[in-house]
Formats: C-alpha cells, sequence, structure tokens
C-alpha cells in the first residue's frame, strides 16, 4: 500500500457523515429537530412514549394544571390535533382530564403520579441533553438562538 493511501491515516477530514451546509435557518432547524427528537426517543425508549406525547409530558413537568388550548399553545398544536395524544396518555394513565372550578365548559389536563414520574424523566433527560449541546457555548450564543426561536415563533404565528 502506498503511502498516504490509508484512508485512517489521510489528513484530509471525512465529510460523509457531515450535512451539507444550508442557507437557511429554518431547515437547519428542522434537522435540528428531527436529530433532537430521535435522541430523546432513543434515551426515552423505556417509556413508549411518541415524541408528541414526550412533548406533552415535558411541557406538563412543572405539575401545574393546563386547559388544552394551553397546552396545544406551549407543545405547539392545535387543540383538536392535541385530543389524540391526550387520549393515549389518559388511557395509559398518565394525565386526567377534569373541569376548571367555575368552568364547566374547560377541560384541565394534569398529571397522574406516573404522569409525574414520566415528564420528571422527560425533564431530566431534555436538560442532560441541552448540556451537553449547548454546555460549551457561551451564553450569549445560547441567547441569541433564543431570539432566533422566538423570532421564528412570532413571525409564524
Amino acid at each position: 500500500m502506498k503511502s498516504g493511501s490509508d484512508p485512517s491515516t489521510s489528513s484530509t477530514p471525512s465529510t460523509a457523515s457531515v450535512p451539507p451546509e444550508s442557507p437557511s435557518a429554518l431547515l437547519a432547524l428542522q434537522r435540528a429537530t428531527h436529530t433532537t427528537l430521535r435522541t430523546l426517543a432513543a434515551e426515552l425508549v423505556d417509556l413508549d412514549l411518541t415524541a408528541s406525547e414526550i412533548n406533552a409530558l415535558a411541557n406538563l413537568a412543572d405539575g401545574r394544571s393546563r386547559t388544552v388550548s394551553e397546552l396545544g399553545a406551549a407543545v405547539g398544536a392545535r387543540p383538536t390535533t392535541l385530543t389524540s395524544v391526550l387520549d393515549r396518555l389518559e388511557r395509559r394513565g398518565h394525565i386526567t382530564r377534569g373541569t376548571r372550578a367555575g368552568d364547566r365548559r374547560s377541560v384541565l389536563i394534569e398529571l397522574t403520579p406516573s404522569g409525574h414520574a414520566a415528564a420528571d424523566m422527560i425533564r431530566q433527560t431534555v436538560t442532560d441533553l441541552e448540556q451537553r449541546a449547548l454546555g460549551d457555548l457561551p451564553p450569549a450564543a445560547v441567547a441569541g438562538f433564543h431570539a432566533v426561536l422566538r423570532a421564528l415563533t412570532d413571525a409564524s404565528s
């Protein structure tokens, strides 16, 4: 074998696993979102939850009850879309649906003890992933990222 022809000793970095640079922040965000969802699903596989169920429980992890509209706004889904997610979480015993005192038309979502346990595990996994991904970045970069996310959310609302 000729010197320099062994790929393991090559000084040229491999780009096979690196996606091409995208001029679009939205496409980069979509790619990061899908990668993050796959990572969360793999780390939380024992919970046997979909990405939408993980998102709903993560947004309920603070223990505060929410109306369907409030939870829908928090997870970025319409209440009608959220209904099937809530149906599955209720069947699994992770949430209950009740009514708010003084407003029987308003459905209130609350975590059950098993829902609290799952939500706590999800919240810790999200925190750990954020630390691994963002821990070495300067605070100003993370703040800038949050500003971009707010701008995209506001422009899409």
